[in-house]
């Protein structure tokens, strides 16, 4: 088993850290260098009230294409470098910040992928993730416009902790939360783009409540901090339902935005409590990785 899966690493000096992390929930338009510029207005906002580690929504610099299938988006694109992480680097060093910023790249191996970069408080490139779960359902359509991710999960080291970053689909699964945990994560952040169907009424249950409680619960069995951040407004067929919040490694709210405001939200983290509810509760020390093996298989016989 890769060594990163098998092998918990322990953040060091955890005892009595503190991190304030920022959630940049807003509304999108058409354009895409006005959705920058609001960015970053709301990036300085966070600063100001104090956020070291500051995450964007999903796709944060265009609406949400995916409703419509095969769109001919490709004017959304961008590269790294590009736009965002060149702006964004300026913006991390000037405010000495980390910044998670998810975009729709363009990789030069052909291939279109939802990303998220992590820029670090010198203004450099800390980590890339590429979304490893691609939904396809009536106005997810992302199949047609990304490539699924193929790089192993990593949390990723900054200036204020260690990370992990997972996209918005990913939120439903619990492998790729307790990989990042296991490789030290002492954060995770889904940037999210999600909300209801206008005009649908779901037998399946509150979707809102539902997306809620499967990040709380990634928490609370992992031992880690959580931080979802989601888009807000009306987009053609979405009314997305904003409720950006961060709990902590016991599932707990700390913090929480509203379901229909742009709201930059500010909270305090104690990352010591990540470790005190991992020993306290055996999560990570009772696991029975020789037990697992039938998740795998089982996902291999669902394939044939």
């Amino acid at each position: 088993m890769d060594k990163h899966i098998s092998e918990y690493k322990a953040p060091q000096n955890a005892a009595g850290k503190t991190v304030v992390v920022g959630l940049i929930q807003i509304t999108v338009s058409e354009d895409l260098a006005v959705n920058l510029k609001k960015t970053e207005q709301k990036i300085t906002e966070a600063a100001k009230k104090g956020a070291q580690i500051i995450c964007l929504q999903e796709l944060y610099r265009s609406r949400y294409f995916p409703q419509e299938e095969n769109v001919d988006v490709s004017g959304l694109t961008e590269s790294i470098p590009g736009p965002s992480t060149v702006a964004f680097s300026a913006l991390a060093k000037k405010l000495c910040v980390v910044i998670i910023a998810p975009i729709f790249e363009k990789n030069p191996n052909g291939k279109n992928y939802n990303t998220a970069v992590v820029v670090d408080a010198d203004g450099l490139i800390a980590g890339i993730y590429r979304k490893a779960h691609i939904p396809y359902d009536p106005y997810f359509y992302e199949k047609d416009y990304f490539a699924a991710g193929e790089e192993p999960y990593r949390a990723i080291d900054t200036k204020y902790a260690r990370i992990g970053v997972l996209i918005c689909y990913d939120q439903w699964f619990p492998e790729p939360a307790r990989i990042n945990v296991l490789d030290g994560a002492e954060i995770i952040f889904y940037p999210t783009a999600i909300g209801y169907i206008k005009g649908h009424t779901s037998a399946d249950g509150d979707w809102h409540d539902a997306w809620r409680t499967v990040q709380r619960a990634h928490a609370i069995a992992n031992g880690v901090h959580v931080a979802a951040v989601n888009r807000v407004g009306e987009e053609d067929w979405l009314e997305f339902w904003g409720g950006s919040f961060v709990c902590d490694s016991f599932g707990k709210v700390l913090a929480e935005a509203s379901t229909d405001k742009e709201e930059v939200v500010v909270a305090t983290l104690d990352l010591s409590h990540n470790e005190l509810i991992k020993e306290g509760w055996g999560f990570l020390r009772n696991r029975r990785p020789d037990t697992y093996s039938p998740l795998t298989e089982k996902v291999k016989e669902a394939q044939k």
